[in-house]
């Protein structure tokens, strides 16, 4: 059963690899349609700094006068020469005490944590401000190494108040049993950018809507 009393899962939207080109108009299109997208992770891969600042700059902008956090995938140091919001860290990317250090007490931390309740419960332990959970679905974005079972959401939204976050092939479709197990935010990209990004979202913002 959902509970009524709790906060309607928000979108957490995640950037495809390739940030060029055309892509700030269609995150501007994403981010007007009026869904519950609160968070952006900037993903990209293989650039140096310099390259990636100059990709992130313009979408920086977007979220900021859409009044949704910039987060920096991976990176500390990038996320500090952006002021980005804030950074996710994978399990080898640095710690969260070394990123609250040079991002400052206001940055929002989150922690990929698998599928284990030990790992999350030490970022949380660390100060990490939100953990990511996942897969939950088979998924085309990245190379799945590590799964997650529902089970786990209902687990951590029952006892601890650390937001969560689910990822991994999450869809209008099959995001019904992960919101009602209770996470905080869903991670979105293939099921926005690989097509219609507007009508994805309108359609995450059906199902989010009516919980």
């Amino acid at each position: 059963m959902s509970d009524n009393n709790r906060v309607e899962t928000q979108i957490y939207l995640i950037s495809p690899l390739d940030v060029g080109g055309d892509f700030p108009a269609r995150l501007e299109r994403v981010l007007s349609a009026g869904g519950p997208v609160t968070a952006f992770q900037f993903r990209v891969k293989g650039l140096e700094q310099h390259a990636a600042a100059e990709l992130a700059a313009p979408l920086q902008e977007i979220c900021a006068a859409h009044d949704v956090a910039f987060i920096v995938n991976d990176s500390i140091a990038l996320a500090k020469r952006l002021n980005a919001d804030g950074v996710h860290l994978g399990q080898s990317d640095g710690s969260v005490a070394d990123a609250r250090e040079k991002l400052g007490r206001d940055a929002q931390i989150g922690v990929t944590c698998h599928g284990s309740r030990h790992l999350a419960m030490e970022a949380g332990e660390q100060g990490a401000d939100y953990v990511a959970f996942g897969a939950f679905y088979p998924t085309t974005t990245k190379d799945v190494e590590h799964t997650a079972e529902i089970e786990l959401l209902e687990f951590w939204s029952g006892l601890f108040e650390i937001p969560c976050v689910a990822i991994g092939g999450i869809t209008p479709a099959n995001c019904e049993p992960i919101v009602d197990a209770g996470a905080d935010f869903i991670a979105v990209s293939g099921a926005v950018w690989n097509g219609d990004e507007v009508a994805a979202i309108k359609a995450f913002s059906d199902k989010l809507s009516g919980r």
